[in-house]
């Protein structure tokens, strides 16, 4: 695991910037969302992921450290479960271009948007969140 030099969060252009040794990184808080590390988003298994849509406009209301190992985060919309590990974060940076082109490919054989007043979206936000109990 690699701990992040500096981590900023840029509220105005909507971008975390986390430096990792000597490279820089910036992720939308959008990307950061879409891609959460969470149950809710990610399924409790292979197959079981929900398509993020009308996540265009999120933003941070609220960050956690978590150890030092992670931090939370609280977004606009609500969301706030999973941990943002030191490894997730990196992950996401290094593999953020292909994640993004594919995350905008699901959408459109979707006919999802990523605006959030998209009535095009409506039928992926009526979807129960989980099956799992206490969930």
């Amino acid at each position: 695991m690699r701990v992040p030099k500096s981590v900023e969060f840029k509220n105005k252009s909507k971008i975390l910037r986390i430096q990792f040794d000597d490279e820089i990184f910036e992720l939308t808080y959008e990307f950061l969302r879409v891609f959460s590390p969470s149950a809710e988003v990610r399924g409790h298994g292979p197959g079981q992921s929900k398509l993020q849509v009308g996540k265009r406009d999120v933003t941070i209301v609220d960050v956690e450290p978590v150890g030092e190992y992670a931090i939370k985060l609280t977004f606009s919309d609500g969301h706030d479960t999973g941990l943002y590990t030191w490894d997730w974060l990196e992950d996401l940076c290094y593999e953020r271009d292909e994640l993004w082109a594919s995350y905008l490919e699901e959408l459109k054989a979707a006919g999802a948007s990523r605006d959030p007043n998209d009535p095009a979206n409506k039928p992926f936000e009526d979807k129960p969140k989980s099956k799992c109990p206490n969930h």
